[in-house]
């Protein structure tokens, strides 16, 4: 493929690889913005419940956090190689460098980078997505591509994720992304109501709703990982095989289910088993004063100072006759 102007003839621009995954990226500035403005505010709380304050909003901010920001990770099932591999199509050239697969909910991400980056006169480095969200088209997206010209190794790869694949990959990721992503927005509804149950005075009920959230958090986790029950059609390029393995979002969020699961069963056994310290690590107050008598001590008694100035004389009048 010639070059015209400096640049290919099916790519404007000379390809790059993208940066920082910009909806991932807002997510993150936004918790961070919480959990900022929230230590802005921590010195005027006095006390002890500075510090219960403290860990009860970082650990509610990571959660809510990750179950949004996984969404747009491309880090679910990930897999790479180092190979010599064909560059172009119908041409004998082949460049040495890593190939990275990255599958996430919504799509997959194909990367070739050139190891030295400069080959052929050429800059390889090339990140590409592919998604297959409810208003994309996969078919057309890879048609695109093969428009452009791409690499090789990234049509090979977009390939076997197309709906007319005998490997069937795009069926199985498409319903597992699907499904989990369902369930994720799921919990972090529950993750919504839980906070605000766990500023009232029922406790039990926002431990009930961190079990619910875990819970929904893990049938994410097992949505995704049902894939792994089909066999995985083989990716090879040249004599090089891929290695493939679950991502960082995986395990993260498995690990922010188990965490939702833990301290939602902590709650409710703190209820029942200690309710006091509860409420003091809630820092919930009892506003019911019905029972001060009850508890052995004094009747409250409201009175007015202003009254006073209404009431009849406190003298008697008597006369002699």
């Amino acid at each position: 493929m010639t070059l015209w102007n400096g640049v290919l003839p099916f790519y404007p621009q000379s390809p790059h690889a993208a940066g920082f995954c910009v909806p991932l990226l807002i997510v993150i500035v936004v918790f961070l913005a919480f959990a900022g403005s929230f230590l802005l505010i921590l010195p005027g709380i006095r006390g002890h419940s500075r510090w219960f304050w403290l860990v009860r909003v970082l650990l509610s901010l990571f959660i809510g956090g990750e179950i949004v920001a996984v969404h747009f990770s491309g880090e679910w099932f990930v897999g790479g190689v180092f190979t010599n591999t064909s560059y172009k199509a119908f041409s004998t050239e082949q460049v040495q460098g890593h190939v990275g697969l990255h599958v996430g909910l919504v799509g997959v991400n194909i990367t070739l980078k050139g190891t030295p980056v400069k080959q052929l006169n050429e800059t390889i480095d090339y990140n590409e997505q592919f998604t297959w969200r409810l208003d994309e088209d996969y078919t057309k997206e890879y048609v695109d591509a093969l428009q452009k010209g791409l690499p090789d190794p990234v049509l090979y790869l977009a390939e076997k994720f197309t709906p007319s694949s005998p490997c069937g990959l795009y069926q199985k990721y498409h319903l597992a992304g699907h499904y989990a992503s369902a369930t994720l927005w799921v919990a972090f509804c529950f993750w919504v109501i839980t906070n605000a149950l766990l500023s009232m005075p029922a406790p039990l009920y926002g431990g009930l709703g961190l079990l619910v959230t875990g819970a929904f958090v893990l049938f994410s986790i097992f949505a995704f990982a049902s894939i792994s029950t089909v066999p995985v059609c083989p990716l090879r390029l040249g004599s090089s095989a891929f290695v493939t393995y679950y991502g960082a979002a995986f395990w993260v969020t498995l690990a922010t289910g188990i965490l939702c699961l833990l301290l939602g069963g902590a709650v409710v056994c703190a209820h029942y088993a200690a309710p006091s310290a509860l409420r003091t690590f809630l820092d919930l107050r009892d506003l019911d004063y019905s029972g001060l008598e009850k508890e052995g001590g004094a009747p409250l008694f409201l009175s007015n100072a202003l009254d006073k100035q209404f009431q009849p004389p406190d003298f008697s009048i008597t006369t002699n006759l």
